[in-house]
């Protein structure tokens, strides 16, 4: 995929925008993690569950987290239950958040992760490629963010 950057902004945003509609109750995409750091971070999520998250720093205890610094591929969150003694997942279902799964891409160095909720049943086979392949293309599209000038750092920061 050959995307300029004066593009990368239009492209990064109908991506987000997708994944919004495939994502109903909302998802969280750390882009280029780097440090324990991302360099994008993209939540939708309610404002009560990003409240709770970080007011009680879950971040350092979160299955998916964890699991997808070490990891690529994907995994349900249900699959995860036995990782989690803090109880993040049961808490993040307590806030509406149902069906999670996790898609992680990119080296060690710069991987990106992608936790992803939706209401009524699972995703289905089509719905997990088609995700895929979105956070596999922003993760590509963001790729040397630090290259970029500010102003065009600054608006994908703001998507």
């Amino acid at each position: 995929m050959t995307v300029t950057q004066s593009t990368k902004l239009d492209a990064v945003s109908q991506r987000l925008l997708r994944l919004s509609h495939l994502c109903d109750s909302g998802y969280a995409l750390a882009i280029h993690i780097r440090y324990t750091r991302p360099s994008l971070l993209y939540r939708t999520y309610g404002q009560d569950w990003i409240d709770t998250y970080s007011e009680r720093g879950f971040m350092l205890s979160d299955p998916v987290v964890v699991w997808g610094l070490g990891k690529t591929g994907a995994i349900n969150w249900a699959d995860l239950a036995d990782q989690d003694p803090e109880g993040v997942l049961t808490a993040a279902r307590a806030h509406g958040l149902h069906n999670g799964w996790t898609y992680a891409t990119g080296p060690a160095t710069s991987r990106t992760i992608a936790g992803l909720t939706k209401t009524g049943a699972d995703f289905t086979a089509d719905q997990r490629a088609e995700i895929s392949t979105i956070v596999d293309e922003i993760h590509a599209l963001t790729e040397g963010l630090d290259a970029l000038d500010a102003a065009e750092q600054e608006a994908l920061r703001a998507l």
